[in-house]
């Protein structure tokens, strides 16, 4: 555990900031955490993004996306054409 690797980064921090966002206003000795609303729903996007790359399930590859781009683009045009014969 003495070498941290990027999901282990990213675990940690998406805890804290699950944590964050759900204890909200709080004093902890020296340390005062008061976010706000605001910063409570920011610290839970961060924080479950945060976990979910961690888990691997944002970590794309360069492969992915062009599967998505191009899967997307042959979507597109076909809804094009299915819109064009309506009209």
């Amino acid at each position: 555990m003495t070498d941290l690797t990027p999901n282990s980064n990213f675990l940690i921090a998406g805890i804290v900031f699950i944590t964050i966002a759900v204890i909200g206003k709080s004093k902890l000795g020296f340390i005062e955490i008061n976010p706000g609303f605001f910063g409570r729903f920011l610290a839970l996007f961060i924080g479950i993004s945060s976990l979910l790359y961690a888990l691997g399930l944002l970590n794309f590859s360069a492969g992915t996306f062009d599967l998505l781009r191009t899967s997307l683009t042959e979507q597109i045009k076909q809804s094009l054409s299915s819109i064009n014969e309506l009209l």
